[in-house]
């Protein structure tokens, strides 16, 4: 298989990947927003989470197949969610808050686009750069 054709089948896998933790991101921030009534960014803060975690397990295993360290690979997407985090945070709370007052869900949209993209090149290009199809198949 060309490098192009992998690369492009490892873009997909991604992709399915993301919308799958992007559901998991909506629904348990859903839960939280609509049933638990906790602080917007609290929950926001807590759906990301478990958005990570299940992204990341997934893509190391099936889309980058790598062998790498897994509490290295782990810091490295920890370092990108300490700057995107705090981020995403600010400008949710600013973008929901009175003085803009966007609806919650366009700006976890927004948002949630603007992760897949920086974290898809930040995984490829950082957290699994060279140890892409190292694992054992």
């Amino acid at each position: 298989m060309t490098e192009a054709k992998k690369e492009f089948l490892r873009s997909v896998k991604f992709a399915l990947f993301s919308v799958s933790a992007g559901i998991i991101q909506v629904l348990s921030f859903t839960f939280f927003e609509e049933v638990l009534h906790i602080t917007h960014w609290v929950s926001y803060l807590a759906s990301l989470s478990l958005s990570v975690l299940w992204n990341f397990t997934l893509n190391r295993k099936f889309t980058f197949h790598s062998a790498s360290n897994v509490p290295i690979a782990m810091l490295k997407v920890a370092g990108f969610y300490l700057v995107f985090t705090p981020l995403s945070t600010w400008w949710t709370a600013v973008l929901t808050g009175s003085k803009v007052g966007l609806n919650e869900y366009v700006v976890l949209i927004g948002t949630m686009l603007i992760n897949f993209v920086s974290e898809y090149l930040f995984q490829r290009f950082v957290v699994f750069k060279n140890s892409i199809d190292t694992a054992k198949k």
